[in-house]
């Protein structure tokens, strides 16, 4: 372009939309040197950009609308934690109360998803999945909220702040918006940045940093980080890293952990990147790698990189030529919190099936062997040193579920296993209870770690679908039979707005904060039933109401009783 004009143009005809899309996909934008770029349109965006109005109007600001408090259910007077749960095949959706006695309905609707439902990060809204795209409901009466057009969506993610949605659909929006991954605000419904999906990955392809203010994807040989609100690579550029497999993020800093696997005679390594300066904190090399998994605890101050490598066997016939005659397991335990970032490695020669940490300590377990020789192992990170806790041998677990509050852990034998659940205390490793759920498919913690339900969906399982609720302890409370039930998911709270040492201090004094606590369990312990219960309760509450209102009352016309009695005043005691 020169004084304002283009160089000229041309018109080019394909023989289907899909070429054409793709030609301005990859055209559009190409430099073809430092003062001239290439610019490729659709034949349709000249009809377009025809039809821009000559004067700029004003757009008509939205009406707001009030929902009421979206994080009512953080003010419930019992602590109340609420599920979700899909049942009659996926035709019914509800929305209950775990209250002591048995579960409060809340809210059910016929057809309120076409598949499944998604909470989001911190339990402010509940996402709903339709063939045109995903709908937001919250409130006390789960209003929608809005609406993301996205045609044959099948996946979403949240950003943890709640501020923006992913969206995933293998099928083209339009003709024009050939994106497979939108990001979408949350609170406005509009667009924020979308993604072609080139290659299979697993989901999340898009994923964030722990306060949403960033995001990352890999292409191959490239991490590109991008930064919100502007969702521009950082920088403007990607990371040039040859080979990357995997990369997560620290759930409480800024900090991305990649992995890259051996090529020719470099070793593969972790790495360990601050961002958004993008400087390397740790390096580890690893040798005869064929895997790697990484697990981050949730507080963020221990990384685990459990490493899948061969046994290598040395040959005979040709010089320095190896053969592998085996595998082997190394858990590489970065401490992120100390200088220079120590790592320690505890070995496993037999085939490691799960690994889980503690979401609060220092603890950390996995599940090792074949069956019907399966153990389950319990170590502990301390000061300069990995101490191993306990075996629990012959096992038949092959999934483990950490209380979100840390100490106590499920043993789950799922699907395959019969539904075998052991309940464990960590602090010392003992078996608190030994059951059974026949067949059970899930497993589901509440929030704060005092309840657990195991379930067999009709998803997985064609009969005997239901779900019981369990204490921490293992001891079954409630058996609650459903026909088809489908999914069950825990509506999650927002982080804790106590300091570290609020919580220890209440912990701490938890006998003074007891004797209310123990006169309200007295009271659901007696044989009175639920809606008598919630009946003297609207009662009691009437009353109070009508007390306040007198005794304003009676506030409002002292002045007057005075002068009536020429300044004297007196207090009338009048029984009811």
């Amino acid at each position: 372009m020169e004084d304002g004009k283009t160089k000229g143009f041309i018109f080019l005809e394909y023989s289907s939309p899909i070429h054409a899309h793709e030609a301005v996909k990859m055209a559009n934008g190409y430099k073809l040197d430092k003062a001239h770029t290439f610019s490729v349109n659709l034949f349709s965006d000249f009809e377009k950009f025809e039809k821009v109005p000559a004067e700029w109007e004003v757009p008509k600001p939205k009406s707001f609308k009030d929902y009421g408090n979206l994080r009512y259910f953080l003010q419930d007077n019992e602590c109340c934690d609420q599920f979700s749960v899909i049942y009659d095949g996926g035709e019914k959706t509800a929305i209950y109360k775990n209250s002591p006695r048995e579960p409060v309905l809340l809210e059910e609707r016929a057809r309120w998803t076409e598949t499944y439902v998604r909470w989001s990060p911190q339990g402010t809204y509940l996402a709903t999945f339709h063939t045109k795209g995903i709908a937001l409901w919250g409130g006390e009466k789960f209003d929608q909220i809005m609406r993301f057009s996205h045609i044959g969506v099948q996946l979403i993610d949240f950003s943890p702040c709640e501020r923006y949605l992913v969206t995933f659909s293998p099928l083209p929006t339009n003709q024009e918006d050939q994106h497979q991954i939108i990001i979408w605000d949350l609170r406005t419904g509009m667009k924020k940045r979308g993604f072609h999906c080139e290659t299979q990955a697993t989901w999340p392809i898009l994923k964030w940093s722990h306060d949403g203010n960033y995001f990352g994807r890999i292409t191959p040989d490239t991490l590109s980080i991008y930064s919100t609100p502007s969702f521009g690579l950082l920088d403007k550029k990607s990371l040039k890293i040859s080979g990357i497999r995997d990369f997560s993020w620290s759930p409480s800093d800024n900090v991305v952990a990649y992995w890259v696997p051996e090529r020719e005679n470099v070793p593969a390594r972790v790495t360990l990147v601050q961002i958004p300066s993008r400087n390397e904190i740790c390096v580890k090399n690893l040798f005869n790698v064929a895997d790697c998994k990484m697990h981050w605890q949730k507080n963020g101050d221990y990384l685990c990189v459990k490493v899948d490598r061969y046994s290598k066997a040395k040959k005979v016939e040709e010089k320095d030529q190896y053969k592998y005659s085996g595998m082997y397991y190394n858990f590489e335990l970065f401490r992120i919190r100390e200088k220079q970032i120590p790592v320690d490695k505890v070995e496993c020669k037999e085939n490691v099936m799960a690994f889980a940490w503690e979401p609060t300590g220092t603890r950390f377990a996995y599940i090792h062997g074949e069956s019907p020789r399966i153990s389950v192992t319990f170590y502990q990170i301390k000061a300069g040193k990995v101490e191993l806790l306990k075996s629990l041998e012959r096992r038949q677990a092959n999934h483990l579920f950490w209380s979100p509050s840390g100490q106590f852990i499920v043993l789950a034998g799922l699907r395959n296993m019969n539904g075998v659940l052991e309940f464990v205390d960590a602090s010392d490793v003992t078996v608190m209870a030994q059951t059974e759920h026949f067949m059970a498919t899930d497993i589901e913690w509440d929030p704060t770690g005092r309840y657990v339900i195991s379930a067999v969906s009709w998803w997985g399982h064609k009969v005997d679908n239901a779900y019981w609720i369990w204490s921490f302890q293992g001891r079954l409370l409630q058996k609650l039979q459903c026909d088809r039930f489908c999914q069950l998911l825990w509506r999650p709270r927002p982080p804790t707005l106590l300091a570290n040492e609020q919580i220890k201090n209440i912990k701490k004094n938890m006998k003074k904060y007891s004797e209310q606590f123990d006169v309200m369990d007295r009271l659901r312990q007696s044989n009175v039933s639920t809606e008598l219960l919630e009946k003297r309760k609207q009662l009691l509450s009437e009353y109070e109401r009508y007390r306040k209102i007198q005794e304003e009352e009676y506030e409002h016309y002292k002045q007057r009783r005075i002068a009536l009695r020429d300044g004297m005043y007196s207090v009338v005691i009048r029984l009811i």
